[in-house]
């Protein structure tokens, strides 16, 4: 696949990311928000996860973004039979050398999209949870290195569909954001319905960076200049999902409130943000855009309530 000159000039990098921004528009049509928040996850070096019904776009979403930034794309299909093996690989005897000969799983690509995850059983969804982490995997008492950059992308069934599997706790903290895509508008729809399967477009996407182009992004992106009153109001927010400021997490309904590093990912998510508006330093409203995707799987009740809550938590806490 050719690069286009874009991502190899001296073009400002806000122009150049607007690039993938466009590009990606002409196939997720009318979903500008989500795909900001995607896109800004994967400049901060995150994981996402997208949390809806079938058929509104998810895995579009991740195809295109991948082909979009030049990335070697991985689809995995979870299912209730699927077995760790089948996602990191497995080692096979070789009669012609007489050794075991490893054969890597899709997880050894740059973006991988792990498709419907909660209907996998808990032990599959596990094996991605040293990955996600560590960006390594082991097996067979040896540590293989991923790809960087590595980007996963998972999709979430609502659980009270039938055969879903809730993420626990501890697997949902691995991913920096939960978002969802949610209905086209009117307008959007419309086009759709004209235009046909977005799908059928994919072929005619060319990609606009290349891996190190989008390393050296993130890189600019984890430099954003973050401000010490800035701090300040990223400390009473963590602060309000603990309940530690009156009228935050206990009005909100919160049951537990952000670890430390979901502050350091809040943080790393707000610099993306600011970098894909050109702005070099981190604004409180680059932390109000993201921090309903941040904190919402990270507090009680699933995605979708906790995102109100996080909003109800910007509403109480004064801007600095």
């Amino acid at each position: 696949m050719t690069v286009r000159p874009l991502s190899q000039t001296n073009v400002p990098i806000a122009e150049r990311l607007a690039a993938v921004l466009t590009q990606l528009d002409r196939i997720v049509v009318g979903k500008r928000e989500p795909l900001r928040l995607a896109f800004a996850c994967l400049l901060a070096r995150g994981h996402l996860l997208i949390e809806d019904i079938p058929g509104v776009g998810k895995s579009t979403l991740a195809q295109a973004l991948a082909t979009t930034l030049g990335l070697k794309y991985a689809r995995i299909q979870f299912t209730s039979d699927l077995l760790p093996a089948d996602v990191l690989g497995v080692s096979i005897f070789d009669t012609e050398t007489r050794a075991f000969r490893f054969h890597p799983g899709p997880i050894f690509h740059s973006v991988v999209l792990a498709d419907e995850i909660n209907r996998a059983p808990p032990k599959t969804q596990s094996a991605l949870m040293e990955a996600m982490e560590e960006r390594q995997v082991s097996q067979d008492g040896e540590t293989r290195k991923l790809p960087d950059p590595f980007f996963v992308i998972a999709t979430q069934n609502p659980v009270e569909q039938i055969g879903a599997y809730p993420l626990p706790e501890s697997q949902l903290d691995r991913f920096l954001m939960a978002i969802e895509i949610g209905y086209p508008d009117p307008a959007a729809e419309r086009e759709l319905l004209i235009s046909g399967d977005r799908r059928v477009q994919m072929g005619t996407l060319q990609a606009v960076a290349d891996p190190p182009t989008l390393l050296e992004w993130q890189k600019e992106a984890a430099g954003v200049h973050v401000s010490p009153a800035l701090l300040d109001y990223v400390q009473a927010l963590l602060a309000a999902t603990r309940g530690s400021v009156g009228g935050g997490a206990a009005d909100a309904g919160a049951r537990r409130g952000l670890s430390p590093r979901a502050g350091l990912l809040l943080m790393a998510a707000a610099r993306a943000w600011a970098l894909l508006y050109g702005r070099p330093m981190v604004l409180p409203e680059d932390v109000q855009a993201v921090f309903p995707s941040v904190a919402g799987h990270r507090l009680a009740g699933g995605a979708r309530a906790g995102a109100l809550q996080a909003q109800a938590l910007l509403r109480t806490v004064a801007l600095p």
